[in-house]
C-alpha cells in the first residue's frame, strides 16, 4: 500500500465512527403531544442542519423523570422536558441547566362534558366529579387551579384519578367523571361528542409546560449544537405560524392523525395567545412568571417542596441575542 493510500485509509477509519454516530435530542411525549411539534417540523424542513446541528433522530419518552434519565443516561446534549421534573432532578443533584422556555401556557388542555350535560360554566363544578391523570400530575394541579378560578375550593368537588387523558374520556362516556381534560390533539379528534366547558387558554393564566434543558457536560463541550438547536426550533415555530397548512401535514405523518385533525389542533394552539398574550409555542425566551405559576400549581399537590433558585438553574447564554434577558 502506498503512503498517499494508508493515509486515506487512516483517516477514512478515523471519519467512520463519526459517521454513524447519530445526533439525537430527545422530546418528551414526543409524537403524541403538543408540545414537540415544533421539532417535527424542523426536522422535516431541514432546519435542524440549516442552523447546524445535524439531528439526525428525536428520541421519544414518557416524559418527566423518564426524558430526565434519557438525557443523561443517553449522553445527549439537548432535551425537552417539563419544569416541574427538571427542578426536582436539579434539587437532587442532577447536572442540569435550563436553556430555553419552549412552552409557556397550557392552552392544549381541554375540560369537557357530553353535550346534554347541565355543566356550563366552571362554576357548575360544585359537587361535582372531575377526572385527572394521576396524583401530582399537571392535570391534577390544573384541576384545582380551575376551582381555584371559579371561587372554589379543591374540596368543592371529587378529583377522580383515571390513569390517562383517553381512560378519561371512557370514563366520562361511562358516567364515571362529569367532566374530564380532553387536551389537544385529543380533542380535535373527538371534538364533535363532547362540549367544551373550560378553556385553559381562557381561564388560567400562562403556566410554563416544558423547557429546553442540557447537561453540565453538554454545556461546556457542545454549546454551538445547543444554540443551533434553539434556533432551528424557534425556525420551526415561525413556520408554523406562517405556514399552518404544510405544518399540519407534517404533523400528521408523525403523530399519525388525519391532517383534518392536526390542522385543527394547530390552528386551535396558534390562536390561543389571544386571551392570555402569550404564545404556546415561544421563540424559546424566558418566562419566568409562568414558570413560577407552574411551580405554585405543582406545589398545590405536592409535586414539588422547595421554591427553584432560578439564578442557578436557568442559563440564557445559549439563546439568541434579541431573546436573553426578556424574563417577565
Amino acid at each position: 500500500m502506498t503512503r498517499g493510500c494508508r493515509l486515506t485509509a487512516i483517516a477514512l477509519a478515523c471519519a467512520l465512527p463519526l459517521a454513524a454516530q447519530a445526533e439525537e435530542i430527545v422530546v418528551s411525549n414526543y409524537g403524541v403531544t403538543t408540545n414537540g411539534m415544533p421539532f417535527a417540523v424542523a426536522l422535516a424542513k431541514g432546519f435542524f442542519k440549516q442552523q447546524g446541528a445535524d439531528v439526525t433522530g428525536i428520541l421519544s419518552s414518557d416524559g418527566g423523570g423518564t426524558t430526565v434519565r434519557t438525557l443523561l443516561g443517553g449522553n445527549l446534549a439537548y432535551g425537552e422536558i417539563n419544569p416541574t421534573a427538571t427542578v426536582i432532578a436539579i434539587q437532587q443533584g442532577a447536572d442540569l441547566k435550563i436553556v430555553s422556555d419552549n412552552v409557556q401556557t397550557v392552552a392544549e388542555f381541554i375540560w369537557a362534558v357530553k353535550p346534554d350535560s347541565p355543566i356550563k360554566t366552571a362554576a357548575d363544578l360544585k359537587g361535582k366529579k372531575i377526572g385527572y391523570t394521576n396524583p401530582r400530575s399537571t392535570s391534577q394541579a390544573l384541576a384545582i387551579l380551575v376551582l381555584e378560578k371559579a371561587g372554589l375550593k379543591p374540596t368543592d368537588a371529587e378529583l377522580v384519578k383515571t390513569g390517562g387523558f383517553g381512560e378519561g374520556v371512557v370514563a366520562l362516556d361511562l358516567g364515571a367523571v362529569d367532566i374530564t381534560p380532553i387536551p389537544e390533539p385529543l380533542w380535535s379528534l373527538h371534538q364533535a361528542k363532547y362540549r367544551a366547558v373550560v378553556r385553559a387558554s381562557e381561564l388560567l393564566p400562562p403556566l410554563d409546560n416544558v423547557v429546553g434543558v442540557t447537561t453540565g457536560k453538554a454545556a461546556a463541550a457542545r454549546g454551538d449544537f445547543i444554540r443551533a438547536v434553539i434556533r432551528a426550533r424557534r425556525q420551526a415555530v415561525d413556520f408554523m405560524y406562517a405556514n399552518p397548512d404544510e405544518s399540519a401535514g407534517i404533523i400528521a405523518k408523525v403523530y399519525n392523525l388525519t391532517p383534518e385533525v392536526a390542522l385543527s389542533a394547530l390552528k386551535n394552539l396558534l390562536g390561543s395567545h389571544e386571551k392570555s398574550g402569550v404564545r404556546y409555542w415561544s421563540g424559546g425566551e424566558i418566562n419566568l412568571k409562568a414558570m413560577n405559576e407552574m411551580m405554585r400549581a405543582q406545589k398545590i399537590v405536592g409535586a414539588l417542596k422547595d421554591d427553584p433558585d432560578w439564578n442557578k438553574i436557568i442559563d440564557e447564554s445559549f439563546l439568541p441575542d434579541d431573546l436573553k434577558k426578556k424574563t417577565n
